[in-house]
């Protein structure tokens, strides 16, 4: 069944929902529970939302706990699942020590071969009070990162994709996925963990206007639920085709969203809508309204 999909130009993805908690150990687990359902189902690229390893409020625990990406006994485990499935194994984000008492929102992609073939730290940080009275403050425990990623993925029968890599809060900013679609991104990832009030606002309109914008796949895995630390995420994790259309979608529970996506249909859409050929240079014109004349002056 793979190799038939392959060589018609269909690619069998996975997007792994979770519910993370505080236990690094645990989450793992977890995750590699569901990256193997994925496997099972045919999947040769698995993708797990944000904060895959650990969602954590503590900032003191969660210096304590964190690891350099050296050595990091989660890393190393995930590169040998990777390398057991054969599989593009994307961890769409956890945190990693950077130095400096820094940590870096980091995902990790790793080759079917087991070795990580790209990283990108997480550029834009979630700094907002939300009207519900939840304060996030991301740059506080986080460094920003400060390259755009884009991956090329090799599977059986010659088939490729290029494989942008954003996380969660990136999806605010239109900018960094037009850069990826030009320089030749054909999927953008987008592993989240949605606040459930602006999931519910937001996330399925986002995710349509990216893909729409750049004649993109977009492949969202996310978080989901009340977990272990209080916050709430939103969950929907979303497979949208170049078009806009949705091609799968998750609810609320954790569990394994599978999508086929086709590779040709974001030639067809890019062809249809060119706008990725049409950018311009602008300068930007400010009027000043003049004040209407006193009675005095009139």
């Amino acid at each position: 069944m793979t190799s038939q999909m392959l060589r018609a130009g269909l690619l069998r993805v996975a997007l792994v929902q979770m519910c993370s908690g505080r236990d690094i150990a645990a989450n793992v687990r977890e995750a590699t529970r569901m990256i193997r359902e994925a496997t099972a189902g045919g999947a040769q690229y698995v993708q797990t939302p944000e904060v895959t390893t650990q969602m954590e409020r503590d900032r003191a625990k969660q210096m304590v706990e964190t690891l350099p990406e050296e050595g990091n006994p989660s890393i190393a485990h995930f590169q040998t699942v990777a390398r057991e499935l054969k599989i593009w194994l994307h961890i769409g984000s956890m945190a990693v020590a950077v130095g400096g008492g820094q940590l870096a929102n980091r995902a990790i992609l790793i080759g079917p071969t087991g070795a990580v073939a790209a990283r990108y730290d997480k550029i834009y940080m979630f700094d907002v009070t939300l009207p519900n009275g939840e304060s996030y403050r991301e740059s506080k425990v986080f460094r920003p990162g400060t390259e755009a990623v884009m991956a090329d993925l090799q599977f059986p029968d010659d088939v490729r994709a290029k494989l942008g890599l954003t996380i969660c809060y990136d999806l605010r900013f239109p900018q960094l996925y037009r850069t990826l679609a030009q320089a030749g991104a054909e999927l953008l990832a987008i592993p989240s963990a949605f606040t459930k009030p602006t999931g519910q606002a937001h996330w399925q309109t986002l995710m349509r206007a990216r893909a729409i914008e750049t004649g993109c796949y977009v492949l969202a895995a996310a978080q989901t639920g009340k977990h272990e630390n209080g916050r709430e995420t939103y969950g929907h994790s979303i497979v949208v085709s170049p078009w806009g259309e949705i091609v799968a979608e998750a609810g609320t529970a954790p569990g394994v969203l599978f999508a086929d996506i086709d590779l040709a249909k974001v030639t067809e859409a890019r062809a249809q809508v060119p706008s990725l050929q049409h950018d311009r240079s602008f300068n930007l014109v400010t009027t000043v309204t003049p004040t209407p004349p006193t009675k005095e002056t009139a």
